[in-house]
């Protein structure tokens, strides 16, 4: 990792936690003018950590996660390579991130120890994520020596997967510890310094976590049911979308929803795994999600008729995808993410948490008579998400607005219902979170739930698909080329470890292992 490595002074950490505020309402409260002072101050830090981890940038960086989860196609010129499944090498900008966690905590020093408890507990929250993501990709990482560039360490060793992944709830329950007994803290801009909210990110995480180790629960060291468990019935949940972890935008300059006027937009296709379900459930979401064809519109269906939303098959070749989105036969998004405050951006969310404990549910985790219980109120915390964060107009839901009458009549419909079959209700339960997570929850989410379960279902077409091997998904990436150049014989000893010297997009993960 020595590119990624900073050697760090005042000036530097100056540059990386203040170069790029944009996205944020708080920006004025944390802009300095860096001809009065070089004092860097823990806020400022916090504040540029926090955003690294929410910011996903504009146009086709905002939406690429959906092209791999298969929620989007593209029509812009060749093959998109996460559309057609060729995923290519990481990057460990994570690090960098970390090395300004440390600099965060130093300078929080002269902090009141309850303020400084908040941000031990968000360096241990953000290593955790950030990390859980990179291992998540290829497999083992430097996770006990990722700091190690501190000490003249540019050259970490890989730690197991499962190491890591045992550090990382190590560290997340830390955190929980930190929050539970930490103050309000300065320089956050999503949830306002609120260590209690922190908390309730931190624990939602961590049953994230735990739910990626669903092969695993008969490890005796990391305890994936008992800790599951444990979480599920303490006092910590999130309750509503409001404990959600989320960027709002806004109309200011620097704060705008990132697929406001831009010309790019014109591109996106709108997948059919996204709109024939929603069809098949009768679900509104479908006319805040899509604009209605072109091709129906002008053969005089209304768009407020479901036959006036068509969708693309994602894995169709691309050439044939241009010709349907030629002709109009294709729906791009709808009018309000063209907005400038669009819809806020979740990281981390009650409705995704409620799906998770739903998933517990089935598994035996926590109490299986509450499956369909939490099932319902993950489908009603994105109802009501889309619902709160659009504003009533005819442009924005097409005459069929999303009222607490509707979702109780849409949640009593038969067809929505679980039934007891474990895959049937399993499928039911990711494919609702699938269909809530649309142009949400980045980080390719459902794409590891796709490779964890079989579900939800996404379409291969062997024609089109530009894996390796033409009739599988990938399940991981490649490990970066830095690291062979400078870390060679660190991650080479971690790729003859798990896949036997073949660092190759098809190799099995220790976490994808029964």
């Amino acid at each position: 990792m020595k590119i990624k490595h900073i050697i760090l002074t005042t000036t530097t950490i100056g540059f990386i936690g203040m170069g790029t505020l944009s996205c944020t309402s708080k920006f004025d409260d944390y802009n300095t003018n860096q001809n009065a002072t070089t004092k860097v101050t823990p806020a400022m830090l916090t504040t540029r950590i926090i955003l690294n981890i929410m910011e996903l940038g504009r146009a086709k960086n905002f939406v690429y996660d959906n092209m791999l989860n298969k929620q989007i196609a593209w029509a812009e010129g060749g093959s998109e390579s996460d559309q057609y499944n060729k995923l290519g090498r990481v990057g460990y900008d994570a690090y960098t991130n970390l090395t300004n966690c440390q600099k965060m905590l130093l300078e929080a020093e002269s902090a009141s120890e309850e303020m400084q408890n908040s941000y031990k507990g968000l360096a241990k929250f953000i290593k955790a994520y950030q990390l859980f993501y990179l291992s998540m990709r290829v497999g083992d990482i430097p996770y006990s020596e990722s700091n190690g560039a501190e000490t003249g360490n540019i050259k970490p060793v890989y730690d197991t997967q499962k190491e890591v992944m045992k550090q990382i709830l190590d560290d997340l329950e830390e955190a929980q510890a930190f929050f539970s007994t930490g103050s309000t803290f300065e320089g956050d801009p999503v949830l306002n310094g609120d260590p209690k909210k922190w908390l309730k990110v931190a624990v939602a995480f961590e049953m994230k976590v735990l739910m990626n180790l669903s092969k695993k629960t008969g490890d005796t060291e990391l305890r994936v049911k008992e800790r599951f468990a444990q979480l599920a019935n303490g006092s910590n949940l999130m309750n509503s979308n409001n404990d959600n972890l989320q960027l709002v935008y806004s109309n200011t300059s620097g704060q705008l929803y990132p697929l406001y006027q831009n010309d790019h937009m014109q591109y996106l296709m709108i997948s059919s795994t996204i709109i024939d379900p929603l069809k098949r459930f009768n679900d509104y979401r479908l006319f805040y999600y899509a604009a209605p064809a072109d091709y129906a519109l002008n053969n005089g269906i209304s768009a407020s008729e479901w036959d006036a939303y068509l969708g693309i098959d994602p894995s169709a070749l691309q050439s044939d995808n241009n010709v349907l989105h030629g002709e109009g036969k294709d729906c791009g998004p709808n009018e309000r993410y063209l907005q400038p405050e669009g819809e806020p951006l979740i990281r981390i969310g009650y409705m995704e948490q409620n799906f998770i404990l739903a998933e517990a549910a089935l598994r035996g985790w926590i109490d299986s008579g509450k499956a369909s219980e939490y099932y319902k109120k993950g489908i009603r915390a994105s109802m009501e998400f889309i619902a709160d964060a659009t504003p009533d107009k005819e442009d924005f839901h097409h005459g069929h607005p999303i009222t607490n009458d509707y979702i109780d009549k849409y949640l009593n419909q038969e067809n929505i219902q679980l039934n007891g079959n474990f895959n049937h209700d399993l499928e039911m339960v990711l494919l609702q979170k699938y269909l809530g997570s649309y142009l949400q929850h980045p980080d390719n989410d459902c794409f590891f739930d796709n490779r964890r379960t079989g579900y939800p279902v996404l379409p291969l077409n062997p024609e089109s698909n530009l894996n390796t091997d033409p009739n599988k998904f990938p399940v991981r990436w490649m490990y970066p080329q830095s690291e062979l150049d400078y870390n060679k014989e660190n991650v080479q000893a971690a790729i003859d470890r798990q896949y036997k010297g073949n660092d190759e997009f098809n190799q099995i993960m220790w976490l994808l292992l029964d």
